[in-house]
């Protein structure tokens, strides 16, 4: 199929949508009309670019006509026109081919966002802190609400581990590059030769999975709750705040502590569980249809060393598309967007690459 077909296709769910959006039964049934608005607005960027793309190759049917006229003018402007016409309808067969790479379903989910301090002891926890701060303020620039579920802090700052809630538009799409390994590099300021030290901090980013994401039987679950304890034992609960999921059929166990709301560690907990039990359905896809490989920039594996930020140089290097940026002081304070677009452009082309393959 090619790209004319491709967007033809496109524009004929666009109309249908659009029929679908105007049926009194639709509208009076809220979860509907509200999943079938959401997928009418995903395509009206491409339907935009679409339409420009009819009216650009019109006008260099137009142009090539102008050519054969007697008149040198009017041949001069054709040509004008033509040129003009032609460089753009490259770069919009560029932008359309983009734009038609499936979408992970999961992009538009709210996510569950963990920091956690790694190797390096005190150190370790002030940059656990430091890219609390960083993603905070980013996720203020999105308009996305975010809690802090729960906050282990450091003995000396920062945090030994912080859960967040971020709720919003697109937000695992985004956030979903940002799992794995992030090292620094620094003079810590307490250490008094002024030596540069290595320390690190992890980041998970699961999206807030429902049971239908995975089709998991609501009586094939067991819940067990119980009273769960702070570090080293200290502030127990005196109710069972604590949750846990047993998914029977596979004995698949997920449970969450971190809140000492119950009804939040039931989220956490269920988001976990199903994570996993998807993750164990995608390994074992991936392990029967070896050809099909995860692209390196989405794999999210927290092992991973994805980013280095190395302050005495200003500079970040993200290690899964070799790029290096030296404005790290703009990226600590939370402007980490043209990092995230390079991310999701590296994913688009290994899947446009993969869909090229398979044509």
């Amino acid at each position: 199929m090619n790209i004319i077909q491709k967007l033809e296709a496109v524009h004929e769910r666009y109309q249908y949508l659009e029929e679908r959006m105007s049926d009194p039964a639709i509208m009076s049934d809220i979860g509907e009309y509200k999943k079938i608005s959401k997928e009418y607005k995903d395509l009206e960027q491409i339907i935009k670019y679409y339409l420009e793309y009819k009216r650009t190759l019109n006008t260099i049917e137009g142009a090539k006509e102008m050519l054969s006229s007697n008149d040198p003018e009017m041949i001069e402007l054709a040509q004008v026109e033509l040129d003009e016409s032609e460089a753009r309808l490259v770069t919009l067969n560029d932008e359309l081919r983009l734009l038609l790479v499936p979408k992970d379903p999961d992009d538009s989910k709210d996510v569950i966002f963990e920091i956690r301090s790694g190797t390096g002891g005190n150190e370790a926890s002030l940059f656990a802190g430091d890219l609390f701060r960083m993603y905070t303020r980013y996720f203020d620039t999105q308009g996305w609400t975010h809690e802090v579920v729960t906050e282990n802090e450091g003995s000396v700052g920062g945090f030994n581990k912080v859960v967040i809630d971020v709720t919003g538009v697109d937000v695992y799409g985004k956030l979903k590059f940002e799992s794995g390994a992030h090292r620094v590099q620094r003079v810590p300021d307490t250490e008094a030769s002024g030596r540069i030290h290595t320390s690190a901090a992890t980041v998970v980013v699961m999206p807030k999975l429902e049971l239908e994401d995975v089709n998991i039987n609501k009586a094939e679950l067991r819940v067990d709750t119980f009273r769960s304890s702070g570090a080293g034992g200290q502030h127990v609960n005196k109710t069972e705040s604590g949750v846990r999921f047993t998914h029977l059929p596979t004995g698949t166990v997920a449970e969450s502590t971190d809140s000492r709301s119950q009804h939040k560690n039931r989220e956490i907990a269920m988001g976990r569980l199903i994570q996993k039990i998807r993750d164990s359905q995608i390994e074992k896809y991936e392990t029967t249809v070896a050809a099909e490989r995860r692209s390196l920039v989405g794999s999210g594996d927290r092992s991973d060393k994805i980013r280095t930020y190395n302050f005495p140089q200003n500079r970040m290097t993200d290690h899964r598309i070799n790029l290096t940026m030296y404005n790290l002081t703009d990226i600590m304070n939370g402007n980490i967007d043209d990092i995230i677009e390079a991310l999701r452009v590296a994913e688009n082309m290994e899947k446009m690459k993969a869909g090229d393959h398979a044509e």
